[in-house]
């Protein structure tokens, strides 16, 4: 019978499997709505969908990820 390994924790907070993220994800870990998300996106401030089908789009996890990142790093910057 095989046996099962424990999966190492993961090394950063902000670290999370790759996946795709449906709106309602990705509004729940920025907090912006519908709207600003997509008028970001416009503007090559947000990370682009990808459109998974006739009618279905997702971010990259990984995208958003890095994005938050970047918020962080420039928002820790303007206080030093």
């Amino acid at each position: 019978m095989p046996t099962l390994q424990p999966t190492p924790p993961s090394q950063s907070v902000f670290s999370y499997s790759r996946r795709f993220l449906r709106l309602p994800q990705v509004e729940q870990l920025t907090g912006f709505k519908r709207s600003h998300i997509y008028n970001l996106m416009k503007t090559g401030e947000f990370p682009s969908s990808i459109k998974l089908g006739a009618r279905a789009v997702a971010w990259d996890s990984l995208s958003i990820e890095q994005w938050q990142k970047e918020r962080i790093t420039v928002a820790q910057s303007a206080l030093h």
